[in-house]
């Protein structure tokens, strides 16, 4: 690209913050100058600011803390100044997103990890790959709210990977309706508070707040329509199940999917083997060569085996079978990292896109 863009991550020492640090480390378009957090953390530099009293290191990855992040200071969040700041990276809980993210817009770019604004009706929910076609609704979002800058969110780590196995069965086939139970990892609860370790192990929780919801709504919204500046929701139900199971990264999903027309195995396995192309042309830093891999093993897609395939930015999907409760209908295995496609690396990646398609300057 003709430059490099100066960003500013929010929520910096938070588990999605520092996902987000290690998916922007030594990246081509995109450079990491500024970090903000709540009041607890400004002042002080990076590497104090996730070190405990007792010296313990509070970092989540496991990739190590980028060197250029350790001597950095931590602004205040409240008080961030985007001066030279050419998008911010939000990575903060959805209570405060509420009150920063449009602060931040009213001048700059921001591309969020939260759930503040994703149902708001002109705010596109991305998923590089699925619904680029989106991307006009932001100057819509811009001349509605007299914003200079934007604020476009990525969907729940759980809806990405459905979204993404839905999409080109809705395309070819048309989709009908859709049962999903999923299975997801522990990371995906963040750090603070997360999952009690005496909660989770050698025990499954069968409920996690708020999240069918946003599967079954951030679902149809994704694979809706753009008409007249207006998203035409996907005219197909979804109903969702979503447990919490002993696992550290990598959500598993169980899709039961009613078509409109018929389709056999083969050829579902071959849409969803085709899908993507255009994402993948594009040629960003972060895309994956392949957006959804299907395998042929029945004791696969595995989080332990597979959730890092292609970098953690392609859906993995297995046990594609004829289903006859539904009409049509097809049921498949697939695994999404929810820590990477599914959360920063997904928000770098459409940050990417952004820029390539002119959105960023």
């Amino acid at each position: 690209m003709s430059r490099v863009l100066n960003v500013a991550v929010v929520g910096a020492t938070g588990v999605a913050g520092q996902q987000a640090l290690v998916s922007l480390d030594n990246h081509p378009w995109f450079k990491v100058v500024a970090l903000a957090a709540s009041h607890r953390s400004a002042g002080k530099t990076y590497r104090e600011a996730i070190t405990t009293a007792s010296g313990q290191l509070r970092w989540a990855c496991q990739e190590p803390v980028p060197a250029w992040a350790d001597d950095l200071l931590v602004q205040n969040a409240e008080e961030l100044s985007l001066d030279g700041i050419d998008i911010v990276f939000n990575a903060t809980d959805g209570d405060s997103a509420k009150i920063l993210e449009p602060r931040y817009a009213k001048t700059t770019p921001v591309v969020s990890t939260t759930s503040a604004f994703r149902y708001e009706d002109d705010v596109p929910i991305f998923i590089p790959g699925v619904n680029l076609d989106h991307a006009p609704l932001i100057r819509v979002q811009q001349k509605n709210r007299g914003w200079k800058g934007f604020v476009t969110p990525i969907p729940n780590c759980t809806t990405t990977g459905l979204a993404m196995s839905l999409a080109p069965l809705h395309r070819t086939f048309g989709v009908s309706g859709v049962v999903m139970t999923s299975l997801q990892a522990i990371s995906g609860a963040g750090r603070s508070p997360g999952v009690l370790s005496l909660d989770i192990l050698d025990n499954v929780i069968p409920y996690i707040p708020k999240e069918e919801e946003k599967v079954e709504r951030e679902t149809q919204k994704i694979l809706g329509t753009l008409d007249d500046s207006v998203i035409r929701a996907a005219d197909f139900p979804v109903s969702a199940t979503c447990m919490r199971v002993n696992v550290r990264d990598g959500h598993t999903e169980a899709a039961y999917v009613g078509l409109k027309k018929r389709a056999s195995v083969d050829e579902v396995a071959d849409a969803m083997r085709a899908f993507g192309k255009d994402l993948v042309a594009l040629n960003l830093p972060s895309g994956p060569r392949q957006p959804i891999t299907v395998v042929s093993d029945p004791y696969h897609p595995q989080p332990r085996a597979d959730r890092d395939l292609d970098g953690g930015m392609t859906t993995v999907v297995g046990r594609i079978r004829e289903d006859r409760l539904l009409p049509n209908g097809i049921k498949y295995v697939l695994l999404s990292h929810n820590t990477k496609m599914g959360a920063a690396k997904g928000a770098t990646l459409v940050a990417e896109y952004l820029y390539k398609a002119g959105y960023l300057s």
